[in-house]
């Protein structure tokens, strides 16, 4: 439909007609349509759109709702989909201190000195995320787990000087393909490390065979893309410091409850998505991009993103916040930054920080446990049904884990047959690697409840 017929049949949400004409002329216009003159003709609406007619405040709630209740709600039914978001149950504290207006509205802190609140609570996040991961600084937040994967290879690349990155097979489809988005238009080398056919774990052999004096570092996830709890970290860290390279981990945080910390078997960068840490899965973002570094001052320096301190009054007892380095920064350091990001996500570091004050150290070791003896159960009772084999890879895991369909229908076919039954589960891993027709993901929590799983069970052997 044309411009000017809906704004004069929504003539009173917009400028009257002398408005209208004052601001056409101000721009050299002579009527709204040559605004739009770059749209081809062919894909304006011709006629007027089906709009009904005037509703009161009740009638458009009720009718909105109509609409809305055809959505399904996670709560009601927490899917089991591995791989990337979690439904994890988010306290209510969290969501009330998101939303008073000091932190809701402040977005990023250009001006410490009257974004004390900000500033503190960030420190205490970044102070947090050292904790968990073994790490000695960590920045106020990425993007994503993506961004901060490959946010790291480009460090380390600039750290090394070396111009090769190898990441893990296992390690997420989303990362890896962001790694290479990242790296390959810088002229940067990535090879890709094997994992076993059997247990889903990082090759060691092909691994050696391809650290070399070029390599700037080594990706992989600690637990892998397919839930397996990679045994030879320690190893792996020492053959790679051995040849001078760098050890970036991913880790989904929860894990870390029960898990080594990063720290403890050599890693020197530290990535993640902190989604599980407070964050709802809102359709897939705004997630957390976990940032964490061991302290050498070099090192640090080339971290991207913003890093908080906590100095002392030169008189007076008093504690300060700051902002010690955004070293990032193209508005500051221009051609030298170590990246280009503009924002990040402050907002969110502020739930994962009341969400893990909340928990403390003992509550994130009895959810970790939580998590692990859900997903146990679930991978037990999917194999008892006879028709699938959990988990599908021979190795320890921690919430999510493989199936394999034993009467050979795709994992594509199983994926659609549940979430036409209203369960979703079962990521087909043919979508992310050749040869796995059979075998899907599954992504276990604490917010699923035994009637959950029965339900679980119940639909899959309707769609064995």
């Amino acid at each position: 439909m044309r411009a000017a017929a809906l704004m004069k049949k929504y003539s009173h949400l917009l400028p009257n007609d002398a408005d209208l004409k004052n601001m056409l002329a101000k721009i050299g216009c002579k009527t709204v349509d040559e605004l739009f003159v770059d749209v081809p003709e062919e894909v304006l609406e011709k006629q007027p759109l089906d709009i009904p007619g005037p509703l009161t405040q009740m009638e458009v709630e009720r009718s909105i709702g109509r609409k809305l209740s055809v959505d399904k709600a996670a709560q009601d039914n927490p899917p089991f989909l591995g791989g990337g978001i979690w439904p994890h149950y988010v306290p209510p504290a969290v969501k009330h201190i998101l939303s008073r207006s000091e932190f809701y509205t402040s977005y990023t802190p250009y001006q410490p000195e009257i974004s004390q609140g900000m500033l503190q609570a960030l420190f205490e996040y970044q102070s947090m995320i050292c904790d968990l991961t073994g790490m000695d600084a960590a920045n106020a937040s990425m993007y994503d787990w993506p961004n901060s994967a490959a946010e790291a290879c480009r460090m380390a690349v600039r750290y090394t000087g070396k111009r090769k990155v190898l990441v893990a097979k296992n390690s997420g489809y989303d990362r890896r393909t962001v790694i290479q988005t990242y790296l390959v238009p810088a002229g940067i080398e990535i090879q890709e490390v094997r994992f076993d056919d059997q247990n889903g774990l990082i090759d060691e052999a092909d691994l050696e065979r391809k650290v070399g004096d070029d390599v700037a570092a080594f990706y992989l996830e600690q637990p892998n893309f397919f839930g397996g709890i990679e045994s030879g970290v320690r190893r792996i860290g020492e053959l790679l410091h051995e040849k001078r390279s760098l050890l970036i981990v991913g880790v989904e945080p929860t894990s870390l409850g029960i898990l080594s910390a990063p720290g403890d078997y050599g890693a020197d960068i530290v990535v993640g998505e902190g989604q599980p840490l407070g964050i709802p899965m809102s359709y897939g973002g705004p997630s957390l991009g976990i940032f964490a570094a061991k302290g050498e001052l070099g090192f640090i320096r080339q971290m991207p993103g913003r890093i908080i301190g906590m100095t002392s009054e030169k008189k007076g007892s008093g504690h300060g916040f700051v902002m010690v380095l955004q070293t990032r920064e193209q508005h500051i350091r221009r051609e030298r930054a170590t990246s280009n990001i503009c924002t990040n996500q402050s907002l969110m570091a502020v739930a994962a920080a009341a969400y893990l004050a909340l928990l403390g150290r003992e509550g994130l070791r009895k959810l970790a446990k939580t998590v692990t003896s859900n997903s146990h159960y679930v991978a037990k009772r999917i194999s008892e049904t006879g028709k699938y084999t959990a988990p599908a890879f021979d190795a320890e895991f921690y919430s999510d884990f493989t199936v394999r369909n034993l009467s050979h229908k795709p994992g594509t076919e199983i994926y659609r047959n549940l979430a036409e039954r209203n369960m979703f589960g079962a990521v087909p891993l043919s979508w992310y690697y050749d040869g796995f027709d059979e075998l899907t993901l599954f992504g276990v929590t604490e917010a699923h409840t035994k009637e959950d799983v029965d339900r679980l069970v119940d639909v899959m052997l309707e769609v064995a």
